[in-house]
């Protein structure tokens, strides 16, 4: 990738994550595109650039908060126990690391509450399901006798649960100690 495409790239990223952060401290509806570029510092047409509208940096916040889980739930895992070990390490780094992954959290749970979202926004979210897959995975450990008995479903809520609860802490403030990883697997192991 050139240095024009890696700048072109950042600034993206850096339109991503004002938009993100003006969502959820604003809302969607009292977020104007102006206070995106303002806190970006580029002109609104330079914005639309990158985002033809609101409506489309917003969507593509979805898709990455979709994307991201959906991504995960495809990897190879010979082990449910390893996977859920894998998963917790990885996102409670990126957690206390980058603000943007607890963000994306916050983000994410506010936008299934948003009942003014686009008919194509209430179907991306319809059609995703992280619950699920993760039982299945559960249901798998629990057959290899590595993950506790218990209801699989309440299970993958317990999980993905606590991991919500670790991100929006973090996110409101992110100087708290960040929990070791092992612990929220513990809720899983047998």
């Amino acid at each position: 990738m050139s240095t024009r495409e890696q700048q072109k790239e950042q600034r993206r990223m850096d339109i991503l994550a004002a938009g993100l952060d003006l969502f959820i401290r604003k809302g969607y509806s009292a977020t104007k595109i102006k206070d995106i570029a303002e806190q970006v510092g580029m002109s609104v047409g330079l914005l639309f650039h990158y985002f033809e509208s609101k409506e489309k940096l917003y969507e593509e916040l979805i898709s990455i908060g979709i994307d991201g889980p959906r991504d995960m739930m495809k990897l190879e895992h010979t082990e449910p126990l390893e996977f859920f070990q894998n998963v917790a390490k990885y996102i409670l780094y990126n957690l206390k690391e980058e603000t943007f992954t607890a963000k994306m959290f916050v983000f994410m749970w506010q936008v299934y509450f948003t009942e003014s979202v686009s008919e194509e926004i209430k179907r991306k979210l319809k059609d995703f399901d992280i619950y699920q897959p993760t039982a299945e995975l559960i249901k798998k450990g629990q057959e290899k006798g590595t993950i506790r008995e218990g209801d699989p479903n309440a299970l993958a809520i317990a999980f993905w649960g606590s991991i919500q609860g670790i991100a929006l802490q973090l996110a409101l403030i992110p100087e708290l100690p960040c929990p070791d990883s092992e612990w929220i697997v513990d809720i899983l192991r047998k």
